[in-house]
């Protein structure tokens, strides 16, 4: 008979060194490269927009991978396979800053190529790793598994941000290579020692029979049809559109109205991700505490994570005529705690949505989430940058840009409150969802 047990804490633990490597090496692509491409090389913020933008559009295909997941097998070796393509994809990505002082379009070319390649790591690597934590886990572990994944893949981010921001100065390109290459290095060592063993190991977490083996297309539509899926997958959408339109934007933002150094913004952008942790850990204790009592607690933090975010990025606009007298520092700490307090309350509803419909379908219905998430994260990580220049083509005041940007990231924010105020919970227990990140 199979055993129940599934993934111990300390198994747990240990996917959740894969998941802080995915973070430690996408922060530096994603932040610090698109920072030094606009303030360092001067280059149109729509240009690293664009590159971040295909690296998560190449994403849209989770669906299929997560669809090839519910058979099972052989997930390990995609997620070793992923983390190396991430990291020798960002170090190259990163060494394009070299080709863009002396050749333009080969440094386009390069850099589509790397960031291409980015999205592939991230897809294969996350998509896999979510799928084997939610078959091995035991559904009463489940809903602590996914908060300690998430919060160690935050951890994993702030502390690349900060030991990577105090390595970058003084400033160089072929400092920012060699930092990239020394974070993916340790990054995929850690992950690999870390998921060794653990998929031959692990038992399947319950006896629920597999999915049927139907095409990709009938069960893609039967997991649409789902009106709660269906409503979860606008909600991470328009909050994940929200939430990236600010992640290009503000260590350039930093740079050109607070003076900052490329180590100071990456450092800021560490403080932001504190905050997620510490926002994450506030609702995962009082959520735990108060869950039986106050089952509808999910849905509260969630729409308060989202009012709340709003009301730090509306902050941030105001700030921008105030600029530098402003306490930037507190208000990213604000803005990530809030985000903390949405991200790991979605989490939660995730785990409660994921299973619906029977089946063991859990791999297509992360898929389908992780496509919303990372089509809005390369959506607004576009609209951002293009934003922006547009604003300061228009109008030639950058502070005026930038606090048009940031109040309609706000306005974003409150229609996802709206949304997810209309989300119900179900009781059957489910498993683990895909993260809602910098898409890993």
């Amino acid at each position: 008979m199979t055993s129940k047990a599934g993934l111990g804490w300390l198994s747990i633990l240990r996917l959740g060194l894969v998941q802080a490597a995915l973070g430690s090496i996408v922060v530096l692509t994603t932040s610090t490269l698109n920072r030094v491409m606009v303030v360092e090389l001067g280059l149109a913020a729509t240009i690293p927009g664009a590159l971040v933008g295909l690296h998560y559009g190449v994403q849209i295909s989770r669906p299929l991978w997560g669809h090839g997941a519910d058979g099972g097998g052989g997930r390990t070796r995609w997620i070793v396979a992923g983390l190396v393509l991430l990291a020798l994809a960002g170090t190259g990505a990163a060494a394009t800053t070299l080709l863009f002082e002396s050749d333009f379009a080969l440094a386009m070319i390069a850099a589509i190529l790397c960031f291409t390649l980015i999205g592939f790591g991230i897809g294969a690597a996350g998509t896999s790793l979510l799928a084997l934590l939610a078959s091995r886990t035991a559904p009463a572990r489940r809903p602590a598994a996914a908060t300690i994944v998430w919060m160690m893949m935050i951890a994993g981010i702030v502390a690349t941000a900060i030991v990577s921001g105090i390595f970058l100065d003084p400033y160089s390109h072929a400092r920012l290579v060699e930092v990239t290459a020394w974070a993916g290095a340790v990054s995929c060592t850690v992950a690999i020692l870390a998921v060794a063993g653990i998929e031959r190991r692990a038992v399947v977490a319950d006896d629920t029979p597999p999915a049927p083996k139907v095409p990709f297309r009938q069960s893609f539509a039967e997991t649409w049809a789902d009106p709660q899926a269906r409503l979860f997958t606008i909600f991470v959408f328009v909050a994940m559109l929200a939430y990236s339109t600010q992640d290009l934007i503000l260590e350039p933002f930093a740079g050109l109205l607070y003076g900052m150094t490329p180590g100071e913004s990456t450092r800021l952008g560490g403080m932001q991700h504190g905050g997620v942790f510490v926002g994450m850990a506030l609702v995962g204790i009082v959520g735990t505490l108060m869950a039986r009592r106050k089952p509808e607690i999910l849905k509260v933090f969630t729409v308060a994570g989202c009012i709340g975010s709003g009301l730090m990025l509306a902050a941030l606009a105001f700030s921008a005529s105030l600029a530098p007298a402003w306490p930037l520092a507190a208000n990213v700490f604000g803005l990530g705690f809030a985000n903390g307090i949405f991200a790991v309350a979605a989490i939660g509803t995730m785990m409660t949505l994921a299973g619906g419909g029977g089946g063991a379908r859990e791999g297509i219905r992360m898929g389908l989430w992780g496509a919303a998430q990372a089509v809005a994260f390369g959506l607004g990580g576009f609209l951002g940058t293009v934003a922006i220049d547009a604003t300061r083509a228009i109008t030639g005041d950058v502070p005026l840009s930038f606090a048009l940007v940031f109040a309609a990231e706000a306005a974003l924010f409150l229609a996802a409150a709206l949304i997810a105020a209309r989300i119900g919970a179900r009781p059957e227990p489910i498993p683990e969802p895909l993260s809602l990140q910098p898409a890993e």
